[in-house]
């Protein structure tokens, strides 16, 4: 065993496994220089180009469609950073989306009242969207299925399960309570933003100061010395698909608090592509074993305002669909010669 650790490679710099720097410096490292000085050249951009850009309705729209992508990024870093992909997010978000209305509507069982449905009807579907993420780690780590095909399952079967649920049908609801979880704000910020900060600042910091955190990057960056070293390599796996899963519930229920109404047909749909692309833009390595969750929020920035600038001048949205998947492609790119 002693032959394997000190054959296992060494950690990178500024990487869990080696001390951290405090302050700003440990949080904005140097992998972040590039994402950062490509959201302030798109800044910059659009408040040269970009009509009606410096306005208090523009940022609130752009904050709020981030919102979602950094919450959902948050559980998919995690999940890259062992090595892992998660398909099935968008369908998780629409099983969770569909199930809560029903509870707090009392289509399921009666509530004694509107305050304990609300309760129930946030917490039950996230416990949900966990169980169906553990369903996912469970093949991954114990039937040992690729992760790419085990989430493939449910990002087929999941939509197809809130479907039939809700027999297909869009749940139009107006519970002005349960919506302030993504329209309400506090200090004049929209409820969500404090949601996905809150997410982003515990995730940040259990994966860089927590001994959880440093598994996950072991379990990412070599399996086979991590479980030398004694980590518990199927549970790290499994927890991290949780992770997601609840994650992606979360997300599920802001955007029917948003929209008012559940389409088990349209949550989540496609939403995969934009998480990846926050990711692998941010600085995590694809491949595993580096995963940073403050340059997630930063991609997910920079995915959001590539979309709305090609949006505002005119551009299809379909051309978004076409820059997004080249920026996943200059990230990997840059991802590899970084390695080399």
């Amino acid at each position: 065993m002693s032959s394997a650790l000190e054959n296992a490679p060494a950690p990178v710099p500024g990487s869990v496994g080696t001390p951290r720097r405090a302050g700003l410096a440990s949080i904005l490292s140097r992998r972040h220089v590039g994402t950062i000085a490509a959201l302030i050249a798109l800044l910059v951009f659009n408040f040269l180009f970009t009509p009606h850009f410096a306005t208090m309705q523009t940022l609130s729209v752009n904050l709020t469609q981030v919102c979602v992508i950094v919450i959902v990024g948050v559980g998919m870093t995690m999940v890259i950073a062992t090595g892992g992909i998660d398909l099935s997010v968008g369908s998780i978000m629409a099983i969770a989306g569909a199930f809560a209305p029903q509870i707090f509507q009392g289509m399921l069982f009666p509530v004694p009242n509107l305050y304990v449905g609300i309760a129930l009807g946030i917490i039950l579907p996230v416990i949900l969207a966990g169980c169906f993420g553990l369903f996912n780690g469970w093949l991954v780590a114990n039937v040992r299925v690729q992760p790419i095909i085990a989430t493939l399952i449910l990002f087929i079967a999941g939509r197809g399960i809130a479907q039939v649920w809700t027999n297909g049908d869009l749940q139009v609801f107006k519970v002005p309570e349960f919506q302030q979880i993504a329209i309400g704000r506090v200090f004049g910020v929209p409820f969500q933003v404090w949601i996905m900060l809150a997410l982003v600042l515990l995730s940040a910091w259990a994966l860089q100061r927590t001994v959880f955190g440093r598994q996950v990057l072991a379990v990412g960056g070599n399996e086979q010395a991590a479980w030398l070293a004694g980590i518990p390599v199927r549970h790290v796996k499994r927890l991290v698909y949780v992770i997601s899963g609840v994650c992606s519930g979360i997300a599920g229920l802001i955007v029917i608090a948003m929209n008012s109404a559940a389409d088990a047909n349209l949550i989540g749909m496609g939403i995969e592509l934009d998480v990846i692309a926050a990711v692998a833009v941010g600085g995590t390595l694809l491949s595993g074993g580096r995963a940073t969750i403050i340059g997630t929020l930063l991609g997910a920035l920079i995915i959001q305002l590539v979309r709305y600038t090609l949006l505002a001048n005119g551009v299809p949205d379909a051309a978004a669909l076409v820059v997004k998947a080249g920026l996943i492609v200059l990230a990997v790119w840059l991802q590899r010669q970084d390695r080399a």
